[in-house]
């Protein structure tokens, strides 16, 4: 079979003079000299082995070949039209979708910041959030569900690319009246006597916490899922805890104080997570960019300082 090798330039000017009926006119259409034209037609016939124009000095019509033609040329090129606007669209930041995972305590605390001055910037595209643990973080970047992640741990892995966002050091939040609130120099010991209100083992901060207290044990009065009852149970006078600075928003009580923590080990590093060797996406790079640019660098919320 015969290779047949048009390009979008031959199928517009088949279509300039199927419109226009005119040699003159559809090749002042097309910016091309007459003679220029009328060879441009013929190699494409040439080239399809039809006949696609009956003309005459005083008529240009369609062949029934060439009414054939047309109906695909016309479908085929709006197909090609729509793919290349909706590219530009894309990479101008016209259209588009981010899609990213995050930590909750990030998602809730520092993203709904970013995410607004990004929207002013680029009202056009839509963000896609997971909020969700670190392992499910890096599996939706592995899958491609995530353009990238904020994730704490797990990183370190050859498919994956880690940046270092922040350092998230940590603090204790306990009862203003209780006696770790006003103790100068509080150390491990210190805290290890109390008892504990822990988030579940599946929490990267929870097993952080536990590698840092070693050898001293932590006495744990409850174990919890949620940053918000950890906020209740401290409230009630049942523990203590000990949680990275981004999350302290969650504490912001009158009858609560918080406490910053020097003690090594004692700091949770934030990642961008991206895969490896792989480009994002023009609308993720800028979202990506503007996180690097609006990084954390001290607490979003605190509960009111231990005097």
């Amino acid at each position: 079979m015969k290779e047949i090798n048009l390009s979008t330039r031959d199928l517009r000017a088949f279509l300039a003079l199927a419109e226009q009926r005119s040699f003159t006119r559809a090749a002042v259409q097309c910016h091309l000299s007459q003679s220029a034209f009328s060879s441009l037609i013929r190699a494409i016939e040439d080239t399809l082995g039809y006949r696609l124009f009956d003309r005459n000095t005083r008529n240009v019509e369609l062949t029934p070949q060439g009414q054939l033609l047309e109906t695909s040329v016309r479908r085929m090129l709006n197909d090609f039209d729509e793919m290349i606007d909706d590219f530009r669209g894309h990479a101008t930041l016209s259209k588009g979708r981010v899609s990213i995972a995050a930590l909750p305590s990030i998602a809730s605390g520092w993203l709904p910041g970013i995410f607004a001055e990004f929207r002013k910037r680029y009202p056009a595209i839509d963000i896609e959030l997971a909020d969700v643990l670190s392992a499910p973080c890096l599996e939706r970047v592995r899958t491609g569900r995530a353009d990238f992640a904020l994730a704490s741990s797990g990183v370190q892995a050859e498919d994956l690319e880690a940046r270092l966002l922040c350092n998230d050091r940590f603090h204790l939040v306990c009862r203003a009246d209780h006696p770790l609130a006003r103790q100068r120099g509080i150390g491990l010991r210190d805290l290890s006597e109390a008892p504990f209100i822990h988030l579940a083992r599946s929490h990267s901060v929870r097993l952080q916490l536990e590698r840092a207290f070693h050898p001293y044990p932590m006495r744990t009065a409850m174990e919890v899922e949620q940053l918000a009852t950890v906020t209740g149970m401290i409230s009630a006078g049942i523990g203590i805890t000990v949680v990275p600075a981004l999350t302290l928003y969650e504490f912001e009580r009158p009858d609560l104080v918080s406490r910053p923590l020097r003690m090594p080990g004692l700091v949770r590093r934030i990642y961008l997570v991206k895969r490896r060797g792989a480009s994002l996406p023009a609308a993720a790079q800028q979202l990506y960019a503007l996180m690097l640019e609006r990084k954390p660098k001290r607490p979003v919320a605190a509960a009111r300082p231990g005097r």
